[in-house]
């Protein structure tokens, strides 16, 4: 008698700790092989591999005031193979959009629209590829990329960002230019196994106007393909601002199921200017997003507002550091996210009052709003002040269901409940879209916004 065949056991997949890198291809390999494969100057390639050393050293996240609360464990990018040769202009000619001065639209590897308005272009303002600068202009991209410009020294993605872009988009705005209609940057990501490195470098010059609309949207259907490998996004918005200048900048991400995004955004702000950031975090797997402000220059402010709405096992890392240096300077930084089934945020954030920012008038507020069971809020946010001589340094945070005397209000006047519920999820997200400058572009996250409420109202109902 044959004795029954037996089956072997299954291997269980490694396990990860909270805060392992999902990925081994950014090594000190691809930093030279970048270099090489795209003949770039010697400059270029040794700056990619003093990255790619600070990259291996570095913690995923540190910071000893709070423990940390990344977890990257939902992330599998171990067969993602990141983009070396990407195109530097489209092939074809862009159509300009009526209700915008600028448009680059980047998809995966090519560029598939780049344009600007004649007024633009004859007011001396430069947008491009970064491949392109360092192709036309290598002194001028040395002075840009060099030492890693605004970013910090001590992240782990950002000096990812650093080593191994391979796509890029470089904009100028020259002194004294005001731009009447916003520029609109597109990057489109999500193919299955593949892994988009980024960095965005913008200038804005002595008492000039930029508004900046960035959107982060699926390539193509096949990035959603049930069992699909998942795709990574990975990319920096770097800001020099001037004297005397106002920059608005707002970003919609709506990236695919199967996408991880890391975005880091940092900004130094100069005297007398205003920054205004307003983002919306509404699709993606895994995403973690970063921001730092510098206000260096005296009577400089910075406003800004993140929301996210999570559901289906989304996880949202927010992270915004603000340091106040210059005089009379002025912070409102706002994160808000509502989350339903199992979904996670985590909104950290810290205000460093430096000994020289006499004047500050600060204020740093996380609220989350769960809207099931499951789901999971965390708000930390954190001051450090070493200038007593301060107008106000302040931090709010909270974590709750809706509350039921306003769905009790609203009901009251004859609003049923699941309206009622939607109409104070939406408010409570409202103060984001209503800062982001196009309306087109304002109409469609808040439909967004309500086809996401819609698809969980079960859940958020039951909950």
């Amino acid at each position: 008698m044959t004795a029954p065949a037996t089956r072997a056991p299954r291997q269980a997949a490694p396990r990860r700790s909270p805060g392992q890198l999902p990925f081994t291809f950014a090594d000190r390999d691809l930093a030279a092989a970048l270099g090489v494969d795209r003949d770039e100057p010697d400059w270029l390639r040794a700056e990619r591999i003093a990255a790619s050393e600070a990259f291996d050293r570095l913690p995923t996240e540190g910071n000893q005031l709070y423990t940390p609360y990344l977890d990257l464990r939902s992330a599998d990018l171990f067969s993602a193979r990141p983009y070396v040769r990407t195109s530097v202009a489209p092939v074809d000619g862009s159509v300009l959009p009526d209700e915008v001065d600028g448009l680059i639209e980047l998809r995966e590897d090519g560029v598939a629209a780049l344009a600007l308005s004649p007024e633009a272009r004859d007011a001396g303002v430069t947008l491009e590829t970064l491949g392109s600068l360092v192709a036309r202009d290598a002194a001028a991209a040395r002075r840009v990329l060099e030492g890693g410009a605004t970013l910090p020294t001590g992240d782990r993605l950002a000096q990812l960002a650093r080593g191994f872009w391979s796509q890029g988009v470089h904009l100028v705005v020259p002194d004294g230019v005001r731009l009447r209609r916003p520029v609109l940057v597109r990057w489109a990501a999500g193919r299955p196994g593949n892994a988009l490195v980024t960095r965005t470098l913008i200038r804005v010059g002595d008492g000039a106007e930029l508004s900046l609309v960035e959107e982060q949207r699926p390539s193509g259907a096949e990035g959603e393909a049930a069992g699909a490998a998942q795709a990574l996004f990975a990319g920096t918005t770097e800001l020099s601002i001037g004297r005397d200048a106002d920059v608005k900048i707002a970003s919609l991400q709506t990236f695919g199921s199967n996408q991880v995004a890391f975005a880091h955004r940092a900004a130094v702000v100069g005297e007398g200017s205003s920054l205004r950031w307003a983002l919306a975090q509404l699709g993606g797997r895994l995403v973690r997003s970063r921001i730092d402000n510098r206000l260096e220059g005296n009577r400089s402010s910075v406003d800004q507002a993140e929301i996210v709405f999570g559901s289906a096992g989304q996880l949202f890392d927010l992270t915004s550091y603000t340091w106040h240096l210059g005089r009379d300077t002025t912070g409102y930084l706002l994160a808000k996210g509502a989350l339903r089934d199992d979904s996670r945020a985590f909104m950290k954030g810290l205000i460093t009052i430096d000994r020289s920012a006499v004047g500050t008038d600060s204020f740093l507020g996380e609220f989350g709003m769960n809207l099931s069971k499951k789901a999971r809020a965390v708000a930390i946010p954190s001051l450090e002040i070493d200038q007593p001589d301060c107008r106000r340094a302040a931090h709010s945070s909270s974590v709750g269901p809706i509350d039921e005397t306003q769905i009790f209000y609203l009901e009251s006047r004859g609003i049923p409940d699941d309206e009622a519920r939607k109409f104070i999820v939406l408010g409570f997200l409202e103060p984001v879209v209503a800062r982001i400058p196009l309306p087109d572009v304002q109409d469609r996250v808040r439909d967004l916004l309500a086809e996401k409420w819609s698809g969980g109202a079960e859940s958020t109902a039951a909950a």
